[in-house]
């Protein structure tokens, strides 16, 4: 019995090893010319394999998608990722934010590491094979340098990824192939994304790639409920990107979708409160100017102050207690999500509802998805890799337990039979 895993991604490697372990031929395919492209690029600033917050509040960052996610996670989530990679030689440490990252931050080596296993395994790789759907025999068919190829498999493991960096293969190339056999795809969209707000150009010219620290985002749920969320984030050319802004990005994109716009308030000094601000503001700056007196009595300089001028009116900012409320919650308009090509991760893809609790597509039998394809997202923090290595350990696993029991129920048919 034979298996096909095609992407060589987290998702696919996991599955590819989960299938092998459990004693079925795994022959692995991929378009690019080595595996885990994206994962090396990702590991670039140093890999954060997973988070080692409590488990509820780990759970709860995969918002809409936990109850599908969360037995796969029960099986293989933060605890089991590091000894995993521990059995690969590669130790790891908890950041003080709770994020995991290997001890000497690369992704390099834990590939490497991991690939080596694979082929000592049995594992056969076959790389520049791009995946283009299947023959009229049902056979599956790759696109190489040589031609056209056709594979027969007795079970296929899709992981290809969804949308976001196509130069590293993640195309979404396999979306037409999978509804051409009747399956509905939830629309792909960019997650952990950046926004477009529109700069002046004075601002744009100045500001783009700079840093806004020590900042917080003020978001409101449809109930009414504020949540405060602390952190950093990069000015861009088109308008805002980093760590906050991912950390919100699904809210602000959804918000955008249903009203053509969102706004996002932006707390400038999280460390003071608004009637303090309000009491050193008014406080005569004689000769200073307005820059000096904001520096000196709010601390706000450079491009935060850059902000309070390209949104704040001038009659607001001759007033401190109008001042000190834009400081503390400062409205700025997004227009657009920036493009999925740009997009650390993506949303939608094959829903859950249509794959059984193997991950197998229940109107295509044999056939199993993994890692992005499916429709979920998380914000970055080791989540996104998480459930890449969860769901492709499940899928693996469970594609060579339906071979091995459609075996069983073979060999007990031929059995009957002869009887």
């Amino acid at each position: 019995m034979k298996i096909a895993i095609i992407g060589g991604g987290p998702a696919g490697l996991m599955a590819a090893e989960a299938a092998c372990a459990a004693g079925v031929e795994v022959d692995l395919y991929d378009a690019m010319a080595s595996v885990g492209r994206k994962f090396l690029l990702a590991g670039k600033g140093g890999l954060n394999l997973t988070h080692a917050e409590p488990a509820e509040k780990f759970l709860a960052r995969y918002g809409t998608r936990r109850a599908q996610l969360e037995p796969l996670l029960a099986s293989f989530g933060p605890a089991e990722l590091r000894a995993w990679a521990a059995g690969l030689g590669i130790k790891t440490f908890e950041g003080s934010s709770g994020r995991v990252f290997p001890k000497d931050l690369k992704a390099a080596p834990l590939l490497r590491a991991w690939i080596r296993r694979l082929r000592q395994a049995g594992v056969r790789f076959h790389m520049r094979h791009r995946w283009s759907g299947w023959d009229e025999q049902g056979a599956l068919c790759f696109t190489t340098a040589e031609g056209r190829s056709s594979v027969q498999a007795d079970a296929a493991v899709l992981a290809l990824g969804g949308g976001s960096w196509p130069k590293l293969g993640s195309d979404a190339s396999w979306v037409p192939l999978l509804a051409g056999r009747g399956l509905r795809i939830a629309p792909l969209q960019p997650a952990n994304c950046g926004f477009d707000v529109g700069w002046s150009e004075h601002f744009r010219t100045k500001f783009a790639g700079h840093p806004v620290k020590s900042v917080a985002i003020i978001m409101r749920s449809q109930a009414g409920a504020e949540s405060w969320h602390p952190g950093e984030f990069v000015i861009t050319e088109t308008g805002v990107e980093g760590g906050v802004i991912y950390a919100v990005s699904a809210s602000l994109r959804d918000e955008i979708l249903a009203k053509g716009e969102a706004t996002l308030r932006l707390d400038l000094a999280p460390d003071r409160d608004v009637p303090r601000l309000a009491h050193d503001l008014a406080r005569p700056r004689g000769k200073r100017t307005m820059a000096t007196h904001l520096q000196r009595q709010a601390h706000i300089e450079g491009v935060k102050a850059g902000l309070l001028r390209e949104v704040v009116s001038k009659e607001d900012f001759a007033d401190p207690a109008r001042l000190a409320a834009a400081i503390k919650s400062l409205p700025l308009r997004l227009v657009a999500a920036r493009p999925l090509a740009e997009a650390i991760s993506t949303a939608g893809g094959v829903p859950f509802d249509a794959l059984d609790k193997r991950l197998m597509i229940r109107s295509l039998p044999g056939l199993f998805c993994a890692g992005e394809m499916l429709d979920w997202e998380a914000p970055t923090g080791g989540y996104l890799l998480t459930a890449c290595f969860a769901t492709g350990k499940a899928a693996g696993a469970g594609a060579a337990a339906w071979l091995n029991k459609k075996g069983t129920s073979e060999a007990v048919s031929r059995l009957k039979t002869e009887d």
